[in-house]
């Protein structure tokens, strides 16, 4: 807008009742987190659709209150959006409060309230929001690296049609441990806190394996219980390998190997879990990567932090990624 009718703007403001001017001010905040949060979305490193590097993307107009970007390449249009899970979501001055909710570990209901959103936008919003938090965790680990399995019991929670009778109010599964209705979660972190977890189709050499193998280098330290496959994982890889047993007396060996780190991890999760009264199967990845998020930051988490790990550009750098 030019000076001269700017001006002449702001002398008519006087006359706005005090209702017209609330709306007027509620509105100008709203623009503002709006013009906000884009400052806070970090920087394309290249095309979303060819890949080409960041400087091949001229500036091409501005939509849906982002800097809209075209591909000299492939003479496609993108925004910081683009290729995210967040593409498309709607009410973007939300976001913020909503990244709120994720740190204060709120219930779906309870974020929908937070947000004044209805209760299926907040769990749309959920799994949007998570849907690439789940895939950042550290890629290498070193030193003394602890791991050791967790379980959750299998759930449909949210389906129509499930194989089985539904369990009253949760229930109990009719297996302990390795049992086919029991989850396995492997947990493995290092003395750095460094973090990574998979959840596994089965508990078994080969899917252990497949975890561990691209993880955990030969110059580590692999401290686990006594299962057979982790011994069987560390002398096909020539990875030095000590056995913690849980019974007292027996949890620490020569003074620094134990599993005490990674145990507290699952203790933590089972306990931040318990909130939200079982998660369905499907999903447990997604709450697997919020719990390593909330972790990776510890007291620091921000709101922006939590936007920057949705669209899949973390400000924090992963270990080995």
């Amino acid at each position: 807008m030019d000076a001269q009718p700017f001006q002449h703007l702001l002398a008519r403001l006087d006359r706005l009742t005090i209702k017209q001017k609330s709306i007027v001010q509620h509105f100008l905040q709203i623009n503002v987190q709006r013009d906000g949060f884009e400052e806070l979305i970090p920087d394309l490193k290249a095309c979303p659709h060819c890949a080409a590097d960041a400087a091949q993307l001229a500036s091409w107009g501005r939509s849906g209150g982002l800097q809209r970007y075209r591909c000299k390449v492939c003479r496609r249009t993108c925004n910081a959006l683009t290729g995210t899970p967040l593409a498309r979501l709607r009410k973007k001055d939300c976001w913020l409060d909503y990244a709120q909710a994720l740190i204060a570990g709120l219930t779906v209901r309870a974020a929908a309230r937070h947000c004044s959103i209805s209760k299926n936008t907040s769990f749309r919003w959920r799994h949007r929001f998570l849907h690439d938090v789940a895939a950042h965790h550290d890629a290498r680990e070193s030193g003394i690296v602890e791991a050791d399995e967790t379980f959750f019991l299998e759930s449909f929670k949210g389906q129509r049609e499930m194989p089985r009778p539904p369990r009253k109010r949760g229930g109990v599964g009719k297996t302990r441990g390795t049992g086919p209705d029991q989850i396995p979660v492997l947990v493995v972190r290092d003395r750095e806190g460094h973090t990574a977890d998979f959840q596994l189709e089965k508990l078994d050499a080969a899917h252990v394996s497949a975890a561990l193998r691209p993880l955990v280098d030969k110059a580590s330290v692999l401290c686990t219980d006594g299962a057979a496959i982790y011994a069987a994982f560390a002398r096909r890889n020539g990875i030095t390998h000590k056995v913690v047993y849980a019974r007292p007396g027996l949890r620490v060996q020569e003074a620094a190997f134990h599993i005490q780190n990674v145990n507290a991890y699952h203790s933590r999760l089972k306990g931040w879990m318990a909130r939200f009264h079982g998660v369905a199967t499907k999903y447990l990845v997604n709450y697997l990567g919020w719990r390593r998020m909330l972790e990776r930051y510890t007291k620091r988490i921000q709101p922006e932090f939590c936007l920057q790990e949705a669209v899949g550009r973390p400000m924090q750098q992963l270990k080995g990624t």
